[in-house]
């Protein structure tokens, strides 16, 4: 499902908002996530960058930890927007993909921007055409 212009500036602005509470001491990539659920409500999160890079958090995977957290369904996740300072955007990596697969609407759209006016945007079979999905866990 599209989100509105006026729904992808509130996005934007959280997502922003976000970054500036990053916790990156190390590599200094600030990133801000906002996800929005059916009901309207948006959850926030940034990078929690940790000396044992492997337990590092995305800000997509703590918005989508928030928003879980907060009591929303999964699969009720309608638009996920990222946000990198700069001028260039960036893709959600592989963990925050599969992590997205699951938690997002099967419709949902995942968005990054910058400082810029580029802006891009994928669906769910764009960002993760080949999931490893639960019904393979009951096999």
């Amino acid at each position: 499902m599209k989100p509105s212009e006026v729904i992808m500036v509130e996005l934007k602005e959280e997502a922003m908002r976000a970054a500036g509470y990053s916790h990156s001491p190390y590599s200094h990539f600030r990133v801000g996530a906002a996800v929005i659920g059916q009901s309207g409500t948006i959850y926030r999160g940034c990078n929690v960058e940790n000396a044992s890079f492997s337990l590092t958090q995305c800000a997509e995977r703590s918005a989508l930890t928030a928003a879980i957290s907060d009591g929303a369904a999964p699969g009720s996740l309608t638009a996920l927007l990222i946000y990198t300072p700069g001028d260039t955007v960036h893709p959600p990596c592989g963990a925050c993909r599969q992590v997205m697969h699951e938690l997002m609407a099967s419709d949902s759209l995942v968005i990054s921007c910058c400082d810029g006016d580029e802006r891009r945007t994928w669906t769910r079979s764009e960002y993760l055409p080949d999931p490893f999905v639960p019904d393979v866990l009951l096999k």
